[in-house]
């Protein structure tokens, strides 16, 4: 065969699987080799990821316009780390969904798998009453606490309680999402998010701006915006559930509460949720830190900062998360090696996205912050927080997906243990010593997150390499 053909013969074969797996047609992860195994789960799960930080960057651009622009990208920021604890409680609960039922599918028991994946969400129901309830009446208070000034927070008040008062629609579209990961189904949970974002990208300059009979609603109209978008979201999985295409079948029993499931999910999930809070909870801090020793021009460039490199980041962890689903279903399978490669490759893939991403925010960093505000003191916060935290990202990718391994694996105390020593005992203090004792302000703040990250970058690879989780019960 000549070269030409043999060029022609592999760009057709790329174009297949590529296609493939955006169609997201069903396929046994636990016996095709692991590099397609990795792509047909990743390429979906890295656009699911990037589509839900789009969410926030949409938000960030058109209130970043709005008059008074730097109160409204802080209620955005400050709103947003809130939410992380809400974020926290959906991701945990749906690695608890991706982990069984990635475990259930690689057993062949796919009635399980459903079962499992339908008890996970009349738990997170249960969960998310209290949470709607605290940010509808306290939306003012949150906003205080967080280190808003009393403007900004009378401002966002109404954007906190939309934002909080819709969590369940967010912890469903991450939780349904982790059900179809579990399954293999990684391109309904991208395709969810494509809605999802679409629909929010054509509301919030509706609901912001006014259009027509729709006044404008200012700040509030984000959350409107973003709050419909992502119910739109969860209607096109339900929709996909019910119908029951795939490998799940739902039916409408397995929504009974089934206690020894729920039980078995709570231990599974009660960690990772933990992990997530913990990780949260600093995050929260260290804005909180910013916030008050930058004033609202740090605090706002500190947020936008954070938009941009989750923008970049969350798709990183979409393709960590293939290694949770085939962490998952080769250990159902009792590949327990091929479990083991599929982690290690899949960490090829993410350190040379990684190391694009942090060239492409040295050399162009400036550029992306100016994309999102006018204001020569935000954007000078912002290009100094990209610098800063992109220097830690290659290993921070590696980090991610050894984290996801563990999870996928239904192993969810060695990764929360890990976040409590390297989130609690040393970046907080961290952050706190060098912003204030040293008075590096938010400065402080950025060096003490790259620094962590690769803490945890550290202590995940030594402990993976024990193996513990291989004999991790699910």
């Amino acid at each position: 065969m000549s070269q030409s053909l043999k060029t022609k013969h592999s760009l057709t074969s790329y174009i297949q699987l590529i296609t493939q797996a955006l169609k997201g047609e069903e396929t046994d992860y636990t016996a095709i080799s692991i590099r397609k195994a990795i792509v047909l789960l990743a390429i979906p799960m890295m656009l699911e990821m990037m589509m839900e930080s789009v969410f926030a960057l949409v938000d960030l651009y058109f209130v970043g316009h709005l008059p008074n622009s730097s109160n409204a990208i802080q209620t955005v920021g400050l709103t947003e780390s809130v939410l992380t604890i809400i974020y926290s409680l959906a991701i945990g609960m749906s690695m608890a969904a991706t982990a069984v039922v990635a475990r259930r599918i690689g057993e062949k028991d796919p009635k399980a798998a459903a079962k499992a994946g339908m008890q996970t969400i009349v738990i997170s129901m249960f969960i998310n009453i209290i949470i709607s309830l605290i940010g509808v009446f306290f939306a003012k208070e949150i906003l205080l606490i967080m280190g808003a000034t009393e403007e900004t927070a009378v401002q966002g008040t109404n954007f906190v309680r939309i934002m909080m008062g819709g969590s369940m629609i967010i912890m469903l579209l991450f939780l349904i999402n982790g059900i179809f990961r579990g399954a293999g189904n990684a391109a309904i949970a991208m395709k969810s998010l494509w809605i999802a974002n679409i629909a929010n990208i054509i509301f919030c300059p509706l609901f912001i701006r006014g259009f027509g009979p729709i006044p404008a609603f200012g700040l509030t109209g984000a959350a409107i915006a973003t709050t419909l978008g992502r119910g739109l979201g969860v209607s096109y999985q339900v929709y996909h559930l019910v119908k029951g295409n795939g490998a799940l079948k739902i039916k409408l029993a397995y929504f009974k509460p089934h206690w020894e499931q729920i039980k078995a999910i709570v231990k599974i999930a009660a960690p990772g949720i933990l992990q997530f809070v913990i990780a949260s909870c600093s995050w929260i801090f260290l804005a909180q830190l910013v916030a008050t020793t930058g004033g609202d021009h740090g605090s706002a460039g500190y947020q936008t900062a954070l938009r941009l490199m989750m923008f970049f980041m969350l798709p990183a962890w979409g393709l960590s998360n293939a290694a949770a689903t085939l962490v998952g279903q080769n250990l159902g399978a009792k590949h327990v090696d091929r479990a083991e490669k599929s982690v290690f490759e899949t960490m090829k893939f993410t350190i040379i996205f990684m190391a694009v991403v942090t060239i492409l925010f040295l050399s162009c960093g400036p550029y992306f912050a100016s994309f999102f505000t006018t204001d020569p003191l935000i954007k000078t916060v912002a290009v100094e927080a990209l610098r800063t935290l992109s220097y830690g990202f290659v290993l921070y990718g590696i980090g991610m997906v050894l984290i996801s391994a563990f999870n996928g694996a239904g192993d969810t105390w060695t990764p929360t243990k890990i976040n409590v020593i390297a989130f609690w005992l040393f970046q907080i203090p961290l952050a706190y010593f060098l912003a204030k004792y040293l008075e590096m302000g938010p400065t402080g703040v950025f060096w003490a997150i790259p620094v962590a990250e690769v803490g945890i970058t550290i202590a995940a690879y030594l402990l993976f390499k024990k193996g513990k989780w291989k004999t991790t019960k699910v």
